[in-house]
């Protein structure tokens, strides 16, 4: 067994680690930049190296600093995670050249799989079937335009070094071209230190499904079953499952045969995933290798069982698998969401900053989370805006899945933004439940972006009944205060008028030693709580359903958050309720006179001048921020009177970018 192995990452995926090396007796390095100095994976690990300032091209990436970190601490071995080094040949062949054990495949394979250009080629020389495409490196956008042109749009733009999303467009027309080369190339170059893209053909409605596989040393390959990862923004995973709901045994065996007829090609050994796209008639074709561990691999571990990280450390020990494919068997359903630091209301721009609060659902072996963040910590500009992944199981994907919408509606996390209310709304929604879905689910339901879930009945009711709940416990503590008029009391009545946003509940009241009972209509809302003032998380039971909502104290009311959908409730008398109809109508806002920027990161590409007349909907700028670029659209018709940063700059969250006329 090893003594002493370097995690040569950082976030979740570093603790992840640390806990079967950990598990196993094995003492753990970890490495750090100066942004991650307090982070929860420093830590947790046994001992730790600073490996350079907060840029990854500076710490992260830069491999001389881990390499001189591995023999500073003495290292037996390295983990290298997903994404930064992870599939860089030439990291895994430094540490052979040290007599360091590289904790993944070989030199040669990583060689051979990490070139999504030259993974394809070799795919095909394996009988496995590959998207149509041009795998040659392009040069210009006038070349790819061309190229694109021949294959026929639409056509996806890859990075040839890419994966996890980052370097990838959609083109639709010959127009897109040159903007989604350009952003495609420069993400590709900042999240892999390699330019190069290439095209292939974007196959319309197609469910991106994915083989984890399993090899050593020795010749055994096994498949551990698949993974469902069509639920995706921006080329992104958001949830993925396993099994899928769509592949059918005969598929599967056939994805199967395939997977390890490419393995064996390779000569490949350790964990690895090989990802394809399916289409409506269940075809599939290779997308691309993974040779390395992927970020949703707990999804497979809770179907069968098996600790991918610690066969991976077996493995590269030298270890023989000790069982068999037939020994293989995917038991029960298991879903995973990616709990992001972004904005799904605008666009999903990522957010950075502290987290002012943090609080995770419970734990259980039906609930895991995987994260890399604290109360107090910060999430960081300079990295990915994963704060953590919830994984739920279940023996069926239904009981999976409601788990999973308990386990959402437990977090509580303020100071920056996050999009657990749209993992809500996308976990709730019939066609998901139904498993009707693909890669384009996300913009076929939420066309215009994301604000909110649509409140359905169930939803209203539960609206009603928190912000009864909350309004009358806290009028019975004002009730209760010292100091009153004498011979006065407070009185609290029975009939009140519960406003959720612009529909307003006529309601009677009763309340128990347990909760309330709420009449509506002639309709009795049981609500069961233990409900404490000043809490933001309000658990309990309606009508003997479970509910997980967050509530917040506004002017006036209050705003309640549940199940994607979020709303201003108010509890007012009868008579209030029915002066309240004169209150004048609010003004609409104002068309802005600034660009603010939405996020903390660098100006990659100013898109107007001084004097320019911009219409609703066109470019203003490009700014990268967690890998990332993300384009900043006009929201109206505006001139640009001033620009007051320049290309390269570095900006704040809510620094003026420019002003309008």
């Amino acid at each position: 067994m090893f003594k002493k192995i370097l995690i040569a990452n950082r976030g979740e995926i570093a603790c992840r680690v640390i806990r079967t090396a950990r598990r196993m007796g094995i003492e753990t390095v970890a490495v750090y930049s100066e942004a991650d100095t307090n982070a929860l994976h420093v830590s947790q690990a046994d001992d730790a190296a600073f490996i350079g300032p907060s840029p990854a091209n500076q710490s992260y990436l830069k491999m001389e600093n881990v390499m001189e970190a591995i023999r500073r601490k003495s290292i037996d071995a390295v983990h290298p995670g997903y994404g930064f080094l992870s599939e860089n040949a030439g990291f895994a062949r430094a540490l052979r050249n040290e007599g360091v054990v590289f904790i993944g495949p070989s030199v040669e394979a990583i060689e051979s799989m990490g070139d999504k250009i030259e993974s394809k080629k070799l795919a095909q020389a394996a009988g496995v079937s590959t998207v149509p495409g041009y795998l040659g490196v392009i040069a210009d956008p006038k070349e790819a335009t061309k190229i694109a042109e021949q294959i026929g749009f639409p056509v996806m733009l890859k990075a040839a070094a890419g994966g996890g999303g980052k370097g990838m467009r959609i083109v639709r027309s010959a127009k897109e071209v040159e903007q989604a080369f350009t952003s495609a190339s420069n993400e590709a170059k900042n999240s892999f230190g390699d330019a190069r893209v290439f095209i292939e053909k974007f196959i319309e409605k197609p469910r991106h499904i994915e083989i984890q596989i399993l090899a050593d040393k020795h010749g055994t390959v096994l498949c551990l079953g698949e993974r469902e990862c069509s639920i995706q923004r921006h080329n992104q995973k958001v949830i993925e499952e396993a099994p899928s709901p769509f592949i059918d045994e005969a598929t599967r065996a056939k994805m199967y045969a395939e997977s390890v007829a490419l393995v064996r090609k390779v000569g490949y050994y350790s964990a690895g995933t090989i990802e394809y796209i399916v289409d409506q008639n269940k075809n599939f074709y290779f997308l691309e290798m993974n040779t390395r561990l992927q970020v949703e691999h707990p999804v497979t571990e809770y179907i069968t069982g098996l600790d991918l990280v610690e066969w991976m450390i077996r493995i590269a020990l030298g270890e023989k698998l000790p069982f068999k494919q037939e020994d293989i068997v995917l038991k029960g359903s298991a879903i995973e969401c990616r709990v992001y630091a972004e904005d799904p209301s605008r666009g999903f721009l990522p957010s950075s900053g502290r987290l002012v609060t943090y609080q995770e659902p419970k734990t259980s072996p039906n609930v895991r989370v995987d994260t890399g963040v604290y109360a107090g910590g910060e999430v960081s500009q300079f990295y990915d805006a994963m704060i953590s992944k919830l994984i739920t199981y279940g023996p069926t994907r239904a009981e999976a899945i409601d788990r999973m919408h308990a386990a959402l509606g437990e977090y509580v996390i303020a100071g920056i933004s996050h999009n657990i209310s749209f993992l809500e709304a996308l976990i709730s929604h019939p066609k998901f439940k139904e498993g009707d879905i693909s890669t384009n689910f996300i913009a076929q339901h939420w066309p215009g972006g994301f604000s909110g879930a649509t409140l359905d009945e169930w939803s209203k009711k539960v609206m009603l009944a928190i912000g009864a709940f909350a309004y009358l416990k806290d009028a019975r503590r004002a009730a209760s205060i010292s100091g009153q008029a004498k011979g006065r009391p407070r009185q609290i009545g029975t009939r009140w008028v519960v406003g959720v946003d612009e529909e307003f509940f006529p309601i009677d009241t009763h309340e128990t030693k347990f909760g309330m009972v709420i009449t509506h209509n002639s309709r009795q809302i049981n609500l069961i709580t233990e409900w404490v003032l000043g809490s933001t998380l309000f658990q309990g039971v309606i009508d003997d359903r479970i509910i997980n909502a967050k509530i917040h104290y506004t002017p006036g009311g209050f705003q309640i958050d549940y199940s994607g959908a979020s709303c201003r409730v108010t509890v007012r008398t009868p008579r209030v309720a029915e002066l309240g109809k004169f209150m004048p109508a609010t003004e609409l806002r104002a068309k802005p006179m600034h660009l603010t920027s939405p996020i903390a990161g660098k100006m990659v590409a100013l898109k107007c001048n001084v004097g320019d007349k911009v219409k609703a909907g066109e470019e203003l700028a490009i700014i990268e921020a967690m890998k990332m670029e993300n384009v900043i659209y006009s929201e109206h018709d505006v001139t640009i009177k001033k620009i007051h940063v320049k290309n390269g700059d570095s900006l704040m969250s809510g620094q003026v970018v420019m002003d309008f006329g």
